[in-house]
């Protein structure tokens, strides 16, 4: 069975539940009650398994913090002995719209200090990762207050519609590989 390390980039505190940075874990929570997996707690964060057919999700949730991301990574890289091609890593992304989905094969970390932090783990930027648009209509200066911040109600009530579209996407790359999950939803 082909196995996979899904990791959606968030911030475990309560406090963080609910803002944009956290959609890695909203769509992560998505991917697992999609199978009905539940999460528990493990090192280095809360883990579900999965089953599509014949592969295996280890759908992975850091609780090292966005900027430490990296170390929950490597480490369970390093366990299950997994290829770096089998790495999908679930991110916000301000350079796109809201709810646009783009998966790429890797790239820079275009200032998101989870994804830096991960290459600088992993001594490389060539792994795959699923970009979510959370927009960029903020004032200038006000990045961080807008990345930490909710969603406004009208978004909000897209997440769930667009979590399992993106949700489809990754199983589409675990099923198919990446190539097609990026011809069939990048744009989607």
């Amino acid at each position: 069975m082909k196995k996979f390390l899904i990791t959606g980039l968030g911030n475990m505190a309560p406090e963080y539940l609910d803002t944009r940075h956290n959609i890695g874990f909203m769509i992560a929570d998505r991917l697992a009650a999609d199978s009905n997996a539940q999460f528990s707690s493990c090192r280095y964060g809360d883990m579900a398994k999965a089953k599509v057919k014949n592969c295996e999700l280890l759908i992975l949730k850091p609780s090292t913090f966005m900027n430490l991301s990296g170390t929950a990574v490597r480490y369970w890289m390093n366990k299950e002995k997994l290829p770096l091609e089998n790495l999908l890593v679930i991110v916000d992304d301000l350079a796109l719209p809201f709810g646009a989905i783009r998966l790429r094969s890797g790239g820079s970390d275009a200032g998101h200090n989870g994804l830096k932090n991960i290459a600088a783990e992993l001594g490389t930027q060539a792994y795959a990762r699923l970009r979510f648009g959370i927009g960029n209509d903020f004032p200038r200066g006000c990045q961080v207050d807008y990345v930490l911040g909710e969603f406004p109600p009208e978004e909000k009530a897209l997440i769930p519609e667009r979590a399992e579209t993106a949700a489809e996407a990754i199983r589409a790359y675990a099923l198919s590989g990446l190539s097609f999950a990026m011809t069939n939803f990048n744009n989607k």
